[in-house]
């Protein structure tokens, strides 16, 4: 049985910014362990906890950031298959937005460091394929919903 996670991609859209599609940045936070790889926040799911849950309770746990601090966004949830020590992993990610742009992202001791970033500076950070094209997808479905305000 393959291990499940569940997170959230959190962004954050800048105010006054040239050209306005350059306004979206997305948080991803450096492992403390490992080879202090970059990801959005995750995390395993406890016994009988739904999925959204799970994903709520890791992004206070990593981030800081509360439901309150958070806007999920319709129509976006990827489903990303790996192996993790040889082991199958599924991590389900919805995509949310942090309401206030200025709010403090504040670490738990399983990562040293965060960073909000633009999709390519993004995408560079992450490294794995899957991540990349995940960041890719969530950048092209807020396009699509902006395009149609």
């Amino acid at each position: 049985m393959a291990l499940r996670a569940c997170g959230f991609i959190v962004f954050r859209r800048l105010a006054n910014c040239v050209p306005p599609q350059d306004n979206i940045e997305y948080l991803l936070l450096q492992t403390s362990y490992g080879q202090h790889h970059w990801t959005p926040p995750k995390g395993h799911v406890d016994p009988g906890e739904d999925d959204l849950t799970t994903a709520l309770r890791e992004t206070k746990e990593e981030a800081g950031l509360d439901a309150q601090d958070l806007q999920v966004v319709d129509g976006f949830l990827k489903e990303l298959h790996y192996e993790v020590r040889g082991q199958p992993k599924e991590v389900l990610y919805w995509l949310a937005e942090l309401k206030d742009p200025g709010t403090k992202v504040i670490l738990s001791n399983e990562h040293q460091s965060y960073r909000w970033a633009r999709l390519e500076d993004a995408c560079t950070l992450a490294r794995y394929k899957e991540m990349q094209d995940t960041l890719r997808e969530a950048h092209r479905h807020l396009k699509t919903q902006q395009d149609k305000k």
